[in-house]
Formats: structure tokens, C-alpha cells, sequence
């Protein structure tokens, strides 16, 4: 009979004193059989090679664990908290998520009873981020704030120069955002909006003026969603400003468009094809042939709303010669039914005074014309 690596390794750790390595050593191989067990023959979890079966995973639990055990004998805490982050992010395969969670959850204890705050806020970190994978927003967003309330007023800095705080903001940023997506998917617009404006004040405290930017678009899309326009203004003016400073010509884009399409909706049509100029500039300035065409798309539209049918012929024209190029046929079908729809309207006004002369001349030319399909 020949033991497991298994027996041995736990007879090796009960041998040289390690009984509380050996007690956290088993209870996970028992944690593993339990949810395998649980999950039942049928789940993805049975078909796993199980901890046993790896034995480079045992070996460093069991190299981490007594020596985790030995600091903690010895008072330093400072290696307690490094072998169990060590731990963690050893398992960094999909399959181990649980036992990355179980060791980031022992280096944030051991990291708060410790007296520099740093490695309670990294601790924290981790496991915001490993939450957010998992797509656990609330737990993600607490563990953030964790690091950020820990980070205010320190210098703490990473490899890339970025302070904790300033990453703090951006992530909770991201999270503020994702809780706020939710809330539109349920159309609960006043809390995304709300959430959204935390987004917005986490950019601008962390530095990131791209993420800002975007929090206050997508703030004033919102608004006008709810047809408050005056809001929706105030934060796209905001995004047209950031965009500006960052030399963002897509989002100069998106700005000038979405607020050409508030303009519109209080009726401040003139205004409105200002700002469509204004994308067509930005479009033709640098080369933007896809946005170029819907630029001209939307001044064909606002010209025919304005039943100025020529202009808007003018514009359509242009957009579907551009869809051409783009040999989009999407594009292409679009920008013809509009240029047809607003050719045959420009036509309207001859073609009906002819009619109504009901004369021989007037109905000949009419017959004429039919016949030809020109335009005359």
C-alpha cells in the first residue's frame, strides 16, 4: 500500500507542528467534494480534475500554509499576508475562483489588524476586482470604497505611477456605471441617472477626463430619453468640452449630434442645424467618411422636417454617394428611400399645379414627363 501525495503531505505538516495548516489544508479538499458532490454528475463542476489530482496545487498550499503559520507564530504579519496573497493568485485558473476569494479573504483580515492601512487598502483591491469579474457590483463597489476611503490623503503610488485613490475613483467609476445600466435595463431612469452622476463625480476626482466625459454623455442621453432637455444640454455641453480638451474628434461627434437632437426637440431648429454643421466640419476636417454620411443624413432629415425638400435632396445625395463608396448596403438602401421620398415631395408643387390647369398643354407635358422621367 502506498500513500497519496495527499497523506503525505498532511502527515508531513501534522509531523512538524503545522495543525492549524493541516486544519485549513483539509477543509478545502472537504470544501471541494462538498460542492462537487452538491453540483451533482450532471454539472461541469463533476467533470473537473479535483485538487487531488493536481499535485502542484497541493504542494503550494501546503508550502504557503506553514509558512503562513510559522509568521504567524513569529509575529510577523507582514509574511502572513504575503504568502496568503501569494496563495491567491496562485489559483488564478477560472476553475479556482473560489479558492482566489478564500485567500484574498484571509489577506484582507490579516491585512486590517495590521498598522499600515497600505495593505488593507491593496487587500481590499483585490477583491473588489475579483468581484466585479464575477459580477457582483455591490460587493465590488464596497470593497472600492474600502480602498478609497483608506487611500484619501496617502501617496501611494503603483508600478505605472498611478496613485490608490486615483484608481479607487476610476473603478468605482466603472462600477457606478454598470449598477446604472441595470437600472436603465428596468427603466429606472432617475436612479441611473443618480448612479451615473457618482460615475461622474469618480472621474473627476480620479483625473480621468476620458471617463468623465462619458458619464456626462451618457447623463444627457438620459435626459433627453426623459425629454428634459435643458439638463440633457447642460451635460452634453460638458462632454463637448472634455471632448475638446482631449482632442476626442468621435465623441466631438457623438457631442454635436446629441445636442442638435436637443436643439430640435425645443423646436430651436436653427440652432439645431448649427450644431449638425458643426459634426459635418468635425467629419470632413478629419476624415470620418461613416460619420460624414450620417451627418449628412441628419441635415437631409432636419432640411425635409422643414419641408425644404431641395436642400434636403442636396444632402442625400451626398450621404448616398458616400454609401457607395462605403459599399454599405444598408447604408446605401437608406439614403435611397430618403432621397426618393424627399425628391418626389420637391416635385410635388410642378406636378400638382399642372394638374390642377387640367389643360392640354399642362396634361401633355405631364405625359411627357411620365414617360421620360426626367427632371426638369
Amino acid at each position: 500500500f502506498r500513500n497519496t501525495l495527499q497523506q503525505n503531505l498532511c502527515v508531513s505538516m501534522l509531523r512538524e507542528g503545522f495543525h492549524y495548516s493541516f486544519k485549513e489544508f483539509f477543509s478545502l479538499l472537504q470544501r471541494w467534494k462538498a460542492a462537487r458532490l452538491a453540483a451533482g454528475p450532471d454539472s461541469k463542476l463533476w467533470l473537473r480534475r479535483s485538487l487531488e489530482e493536481q499535485p502542484h496545487k497541493l504542494k503550494a498550499l501546503k508550502e504557503h500554509l506553514t509558512r503562513a503559520e510559522a509568521a504567524q507564530r513569529a509575529d510577523q504579519s507582514v509574511e502572513v499576508y504575503e504568502n496568503y496573497l501569494a496563495l491567491a493568485k496562485f489559483f488564478s485558473e477560472p476553475e479556482d475562483v473560489w479558492l482566489r476569494h478564500h485567500f484574498y479573504e484571509l489577506s484582507l483580515k490579516v491585512a486590517s489588524k495590521m498598522d499600515s492601512s497600505r495593505r488593507e487598502a491593496e487587500a481590499s483591491e483585490h477583491l473588489a476586482h475579483l468581484h466585479l469579474e464575477q459580477g457582483h457590483l455591490e460587493l465590488a463597489q464596497e470593497h472600492f470604497e474600502t480602498l478609497r476611503h483608506l487611500s484619501e490623503g496617502q501617496s501611494w503610488q503603483d508600478e505605472s505611477g498611478h496613485t490608490h485613490l486615483s484608481r479607487a475613483c476610476v473603478c468605482l467609476c466603472k462600477v457606478y456605471t454598470l449598477l446604472a445600466q441595470r437600472q436603465l435595463q428596468c427603466r429606472e431612469y432617475r436612479e441611473a441617472i443618480e448612479l451615473l452622476k457618482q460615475a461622474y463625480e469618480m472621474a473627476k476626482e480620479g483625473g480621468n477626463k476620458k471617463m468623465e466625459a462619458e458619464s456626462a454623455f451618457q447623463i444627457g442621453r438620459i435626459y433627453q430619453s426623459m425629454d428634459n432637455q435643458t439638463n440633457a444640454k447642460q451635460f452634453l455641453n460638458t462632454f463637448t468640452e472634455l471632448s475638446t480638451t482631449l482632442g476626442d474628434v468621435e465623441s466631438l461627434c457623438k457631442a454635436y449630434k446629441a445636442t442638435a437632437k436637443s436643439l430640435e426637440s425645443e423646436g430651436k431648429i436653427d440652432d439645431s442645424i448649427e450644431h449638425l454643421q458643426k459634426y459635418l466640419e468635425v467629419c470632413q476636417m478629419n476624415d470620418l467618411r461613416e460619420n460624414l454620411q450620417d451627418a449628412y443624413m441628419c441635415l437631409g432629415s432636419i432640411h425635409f422636417s422643414r419641408a425644404q425638400y431641395d436642400r434636403g435632396c442636396e444632402y442625400f445625395t451626398l450621404a448616398y454617394e458616400i454609401a457607395c463608396s462605403l459599399h454599405s448596403e444598408a447604408l446605401i438602401e437608406k439614403a435611397q428611400v430618403l432621397l426618393g421620398i424627399a425628391r418626389a415631395h420637391s416635385m410635388l408643387p410642378a406636378y400638382t399645379s399642372h394638374l390642377l390647369r387640367n389643360k392640354p398643354p399642362n396634361i401633355s407635358r405631364l405625359i411627357k414627363w411620365k414617360a421620360t422621367r426626367e427632371n426638369e
